[in-house]
């Protein structure tokens, strides 16, 4: 998974043109030069700009505030490949902390757990354990002694 975070200085909107790299909850209507050159970049990567996915009123939006307290923008971002899109569950940022900063700290949430699908889990444990040799006489009767030693050093 590769994820590429950081203060971009890019307001990006919601434009329909840019839509399969950004989402419908941006903070602004329009983007800036450095919100197109984000998606830009994102775009031929098949990356995905997640700070716009999700859905948070606009105080935990923005990310950055001007220093007379008046504008509100976002302009710290996080791309992540369109791949793992569902790996992220949650992007917000927090107001109040303590940090001698103009930006807000940005929190993600992310799981961890990556999928095994079920073939493949089956095709492990066949090479494995190779149960279909139970079905002969021979090796069946070697398990079996096997076994029999085993719990009686017990």
């Amino acid at each position: 998974m590769k994820i590429l975070l950081g203060d971009f200085n890019a307001k990006v909107g919601r434009e329909n043109s840019c839509k399969p790299t950004i989402g419908n909850e941006s903070l602004h209507q329009g983007s800036n030069d450095n919100g197109i050159r984000i998606v830009n970049l994102a775009t031929p990567k098949n990356q995905v700009v997640q700070r716009t996915m999700f859905p948070h009123q606009n105080i935990h939006k923005y990310t950055w505030t001007t220093p007379d307290g008046k504008t509100h923008n976002r302009i710290d971002h996080i791309l992540k490949d369109g791949r793992w899109h569902l790996s992220m569950l949650d992007i917000r940022s927090f107001r109040e902390t303590d940090c001698v900063t103009d930006h807000c700290l940005v929190f993600v949430k992310v799981r961890k757990r990556l999928a095994v699908s079920k073939q493949a889990a089956q095709k492990f444990d066949e090479e494995r354990f190779n149960l279909r040799k139970l079905n002969e006489l021979e090796p069946r009767k070697q398990y079996q002694i096997d076994i029999t030693k085993s719990f009686a050093a017990l």
